[in-house]
């Protein structure tokens, strides 16, 4: 696939995306109790988790025929191929169906299992956040770049408490307390993949989270190294898609932000 026709996909996978997120905005309030499942601890899911996924998938099979899919609701066969879509159809679906205005699209295509494609739309505020390999990162057809933040200090930064897996929570709460004293602030909004998107276009300085999974961060990943961004796992790899843990931040920041997390999940 030439660059060209992979921003052309780019451009035509976000429209596609922006009409699955005007589906999930009309829905809001909607839901009923009776209509909520609970998956696992603290893991909801409702039709509209699951009518968006299939209308993604529809969509997107028709712009890249043959392509294989790795979602979250699982409603279309799981399994790889050349070409792969990796989908999460409404990450923060808790905060949506308490009316919390903070949920997203995360949407991101692999070809032979790297990255080359990926979007998140926050769909209350219409901004969609896109990038194509070796393209550069948009907001809503402006470039993007990460913060140039240079000192700890003046950083704000977001983070994902843990919900379901408490394993780790005693390393998890070493960081937040180094964090609390030694940033501007610490946010915990509720999706993955729009902190991600944020710190792409330097709303935050950097994002940390354990216990995720592909398809809450393979978007927002890659669109923050499109960025210019630092993605890296809690030992300093590249295993962030499939690891459970990432970090995502500014280059200026890597070894500030990077040591006090991996000192306290991996003592020496």
């Amino acid at each position: 696939m030439t660059h060209n026709e992979l921003e052309k996909l780019c451009l035509q996978s976000c429209k596609i995306v922006r009409k699955v997120g005007n589906f999930i905005k009309q829905e809001t309030g909607k839901v009923t109790a009776e209509a909520i499942e609970t998956k696992s601890l603290n893991s909801l899911v409702s039709y509209v988790d699951k009518t968006a996924e299939e209308q993604l998938v529809q969509g997107l099979n028709i712009l890249l025929p043959n392509s294989t899919f790795l979602t979250e609701e699982e409603t279309v066969e799981q399994k790889d191929g050349e070409f792969r879509w990796i989908i999460d159809p409404l990450d923060g679906t808790t905060n949506f169906l308490h009316q919390l205005p903070f949920f997203s699209i995360s949407v991101a295509l692999q070809h032979h299992k790297q990255t080359i494609l990926g979007i998140v739309l926050e769909i209350n505020r219409d901004e969609c956040f896109y990038a194509w390999k070796n393209g550069g990162a948009y907001l809503n057809n402006k470039k993007i770049k990460v913060n140039q933040t240079k000192t700890i200090g003046d950083s704000l930064i977001a983070t994902g408490f843990p919900y379901y897996d408490y394993d780790r929570i005693q390393p998890y709460l070493e960081t937040l307390d180094y964090f609390m004293n030694s940033t501007r602030g610490i946010r915990r909004l509720g999706s993955a993949a729009l902190d991600l998107a944020y710190v792409a276009c330097g709303r935050f300085d950097a994002f940390y989270e354990y216990s995720l999974n592909a398809w809450d961060v393979a978007g927002g990943a890659f669109i923050v190294q499109e960025a210019g961004g630092s993605v890296v796992d809690f030992k300093g790899g590249d295993n962030h898609l499939f690891g459970k843990e990432i970090i995502a931040m500014t280059p200026n920041l890597k070894a500030a932000f990077f040591k006090p997390i991996n000192s306290a999940f991996y003592p020496r």
